[in-house]
């Protein structure tokens, strides 16, 4: 993606497999026009994947009701949902959303409420689902609009094995000062390692999604509650001078363009010591055929003046408001959402592959905590998550690493574009969040209008 983490780096991987099923039915046939057949739009992920190879002899078999997939790379599905979604065309009946876009889609109408098919689908347990999730999930009308496919925060991975043998130790909960000590005494550790990966590479969802919980746990925020805009207040300025600061000097060769990807490629092939990114990238470096397996620890986000600072992300799923089978539609959602999925998932496919970070149960599973050693933090990390209280002010949205309102696209890429440019050496962090300031008062001066 753009915003956050993990899975979505994957998309090039899978792409052509899943461009080749962009318009397949799951079900084996059924367009729109089959009163039988549901109509899902979604992010072409593994885990999505994934689904649509277990649904015609699951789901489908189950209920009858047949499942067409349109499968797309994650820029080019968030376009199309948009547009089907703001027309209301109601060709696509589901759609993988995030909590970035939940808020501002149900306060336009887009998405159908799901709060009474909740109330009436005991099974599905919506306790069990993690209150971060459900947080994020609910508008401000109090109403449920989505619910998680799978979820993630953010934490510290490290090698373990690497600063044991420099008599060095991770706390579990660290402080950034604390990191950014280690991460000096790392640097060099082994011939041509830094001592930690930071993306710098440009985008909202790039440097920003780190950098935002690094602004949060310093006091600072994009906006005040009144949508004052903070971006050059001195605790944003403070942040931003730390991690720059940090990633220039111990940090990973090509820092400006490096996002998810170069960092877990770092990683992976022993560039860098530590690392500060999404959860669900500690699958990727704990695979079979990483060559980092079983030598990696974790940690909780770093923090200054917060208790906990990790993001908060997920990939849910959303009803259209035209659609009309919102039946047949949370009957899918109950399934792939379920706990029952999840031991399918871990059946078929493997454990690691379960797709985790929304309910508490799983974190009670053997099974799955046996094949996944970041299972205890991770699951830490998305439970000490607070989307709607992330700092130490109030603001006028929901959301931990990005301010949940449309126009943060583009502003938080333009602001993003100068700090790349400050980790560079091309410019200041002072110059790149004075512009920034400048951009922000464009956005709230339409806010503080309504």
């Amino acid at each position: 993606m753009e915003l956050r983490r993990a899975a979505p780096v994957l998309a090039a991987v899978v792409l052509a497999a899943a461009t080749s099923a962009a318009c397949s039915g799951a079900g084996g046939g059924g367009g729109a026009a089959d009163g039988n057949a549901i109509n899902v739009l979604m992010v072409n992920n593994p885990q999505m994947l994934d689904i649509q190879k277990l649904t015609e002899e699951n789901f489908t078999k189950q209920t009858g009701i047949k499942v067409n997939y349109t499968v797309l790379p994650e820029n080019d599905v968030r376009d199309k949902i948009s547009q089907e979604f703001s027309s209301q065309a109601g060709q696509y009946d589901i759609a993988s959303i995030s909590n970035y876009e939940v808020p501002f889609y149900a306060k336009n109408g887009w998405l159908a409420p799901l709060d009474d098919f909740v109330a009436k689908d005991t099974a599905f347990d919506q306790n069990d689902v993690l209150p971060s999730m459900r947080q994020s999930l609910t508008a401000e009308d109090g109403k449920l609009y989505a619910e998680p496919f799978y979820g993630e925060s953010s934490f510290l991975m490290y090698r373990k094995d690497v600063l044991d043998a420099k008599s060095l130790t991770v706390p579990d909960n660290p402080t950034w000062d604390q990191v950014a000590d280690l991460a000096a005494k790392a640097d060099g550790a082994q011939p041509g390692m830094k001592g930690i990966c930071l993306r710098g590479q440009p985008g909202w969802g790039q440097v920003f999604a780190p950098l935002t919980t690094v602004v949060n746990t310093f006091g600072g925020t994009w906006f005040g509650k009144d949508w004052t805009p903070q971006v050059n207040a001195p605790e944003f300025k403070q942040a931003t001078k730390f991690y720059v600061d940090l990633v220039r000097a111990h940090g990973e060769a090509g820092a400006p363009q490096a996002g998810f990807a170069e960092c877990l490629n770092n990683m992976e092939q022993g560039k860098v010591a530590m690392w500060y990114d999404a959860t669900s990238a500690a699958g990727l470096l704990n695979a079979a055929d990483s060559p980092v397996a079983g030598k990696l620890g974790f940690a909780q986000a770093p923090v200054s003046k917060t208790k906990s600072a990790g993001w908060l992300y997920t990939w849910a799923w959303g009803v259209q408001q035209a659609s009309k089978k919102h039946d047949a539609a949370w009957k899918f959602i109950s399934w792939a959402s379920g706990r029952d999925y999840e031991k399918l998932v871990g059946g078929k496919l493997g454990w690691s592959k379960v797709p985790d970070g929304k309910r508490a149960s799983t974190y009670e599973n053997q099974d799955y905590l046996k094949a996944t050693p970041s299972a205890r933090q991770t699951q830490q990390a998305i439970t000490a998550a607070d989307p709607r209280n992330p700092g130490t002010q109030p603001r006028p949205t929901i959301g931990i690493q990005f301010v949940d309102i449309p126009e943060f696209t583009d502003l938080g890429t333009q602001v993003s574009q100068q700090v790349s440019s400050a980790i560079a050496g091309s410019t200041t962090v002072d110059a790149a969040l004075d512009g920034g300031q400048q951009l922000a008062e464009k956005v709230a001066a339409k806010y503080r209008a309504k």
